[in-house]
């Protein structure tokens, strides 16, 4: 290829990768640039393969068309994927009344899958989805993650990952990577969340004790913040509806943030952006686990809503309990009009309203998106939160920002993870299709060498 050819294509996956083409990415690195030959074909095989993912089925022109690749290039760019089993042959499609009609391309994807942990304060959850986004295995455990020790959490986090693992290999289904998302501040690349108070972890080396765990044929772990994998998976539900500023707050246990500014995930210089739960709100309110008072999770975190609804001897504080149905209970009373929950809603709904408006000054998102168990009592703050919203942020109508509630529920996190495990397919289609097949081969090997 000369080096004409060559800057041609570059320039061509430079235009493609704007927004405004569909392909977007789940990171805030962005594809990799091609340097050489093959890792030219790399990133046109992703470039191609993401395009599909974001715009739908099209025919290889079209491709071609939206890509700025030659034709030439696009059919053998196809051929390799579909060899891959990445895409393959969709419906036959005529353009206009002349012409022979052409068949789209699709993702396939069906034999690879990404999957996504979620370790919580009372529960363990995972989701797999293959490369299509279909949901082919879920699971979610109820467990103390703050009274047990780390060894132990990541021994159920283990056994979870290995048992799904088998289950999918049996379908002929090949894991490409795992995404645990995890509370607190962590280090994508020690693999270590170094601070968690509220699951009282501190330098717990997860990543590395999963692979130990798991032995040298689990997939590829990485390690993320559960916030920034809930703001992820929300982004993928949104930016259907055009809208690509965002924040994600999360409403559990801890209350995290994951902002997602002009499509891209915001990670800040040292990759803590999203820290919110910790904004000092109220200096002289409740101590909070980070062993100061007054953090925004003191006033509107789940721990915050128990205890404004209920005595604690009640149930609803009994971590042994699932989550989910202590929230049901509380549901239940608050739809029965019970005063003490309902009033309890309502100073939440006045919490949150007072740090969103923070927020919104200072971001001007076009969405705040509230996940966990704000969105479970989603009707009961919704309209609350968007009125105090409003009368408190400094532009008018709140600078066009709407507050929604979630409807990934608890699963968001998870999600999140699975879709950025599968990220690792759309910057390397060949080269992850290749080791999650080869992982599996190693782990199906016999132990005798025969």
């Amino acid at each position: 290829m000369t080096d004409s050819a060559r800057t041609e294509q570059e320039q061509a996956l430079v235009k493609a990768d704007l927004r405004g083409a569909g392909v977007r990415d789940l990171g805030s690195e962005g594809p990799a640039r091609a340097n050489d030959r093959a890792s030219l074909r790399r990133s046109n095989l992703g470039l191609v393969l993401r395009l599909l993912r974001d715009a739908g089925p099209r025919p290889r022109t079209q491709i071609a068309a939206e890509t700025g690749l030659p034709k030439a290039t696009i059919t053998n760019l196809v051929a390799e994927l579909v060899e891959l089993g990445l895409v393959r042959e969709g419906e036959t499609e005529r353009h206009g009344s002349v012409g022979r009609p052409s068949r789209t391309v699709e993702i396939d994807g069906r034999t690879i899958c990404g999957i996504g942990v979620e370790i919580n304060v009372d529960y363990l959850s995972l989701i797999a989805f293959d490369l299509r986004g279909e949901n082919i295995a879920e699971r979610h455990t109820p467990l103390d993650a703050r009274g047990n020790a780390p060894d132990v959490v990541l021994d159920r986090m283990a056994e979870a990952i290995r048992e799904t693992h088998d289950a999918l290999r049996a379908r002929g289904v090949h894991p490409v990577g795992v995404t645990i998302a995890a509370p607190g501040v962590i280090g994508i690349d020690t693999g270590v969340v170094s601070y968690a108070p509220n699951i009282g972890w501190r330098d717990v080396a997860v990543v590395e004790g999963l692979r130990t765990r798991l032995g040298p044929g689990a997939p590829p772990i990485r390690l993320e913040n559960d916030a920034k994998l809930g703001a992820i998976a929300e982004y993928l539900v949104a930016a259907a509806d055009d809208i690509h500023d965002l924040i994600y707050v999360t409403g559990e246990t801890g209350v995290g943030g994951g902002i997602i500014s002009d499509g891209r995930l915001l990670r800040g210089s040292a990759g803590f952006a999203g820290e919110i739960g910790h904004m000092p709100l109220d200096p002289g309110g409740h101590p909070c686990a980070c062993g100061r008072r007054g953090c925004w999770e003191t006033m509107v975190g789940l721990a915050a809503l128990l205890r404004l609804a209920a005595p604690a001897d009640d149930p609803v504080h009994d971590p042994t309990i699932d989550l989910q149905q202590r929230l049901a209970e509380l549901r239940r009373r608050a739809d029965a009009g019970e005063p003490a929950t309902r009033a309890a809603l309502q100073q939440i709904a006045d919490g949150l309203a007072l740090g969103l408006a923070l927020l919104a000054d200072l971001l001007n998102p076009r969405a705040v998106v509230l996940g966990g168990h704000f969105a479970y009592f989603g009707d009961y703050l919704i309209d609350r939160v968007r009125s105090e919203l409003s009368a408190r942020v400094m532009a008018p109508e709140a600078g066009r920002c709407d507050v929604m509630s979630s409807t990934l529920g608890f699963s968001a996190a998870a999600r999140g993870g699975a879709h950025l495990a599968l990220d690792r397919v759309y910057q390397d289609p060949g080269g992850a299709s290749a080791a999650a097949g080869t992982t599996l081969l190693e782990r199906a090997a016999p132990r005798d060498g025969r």
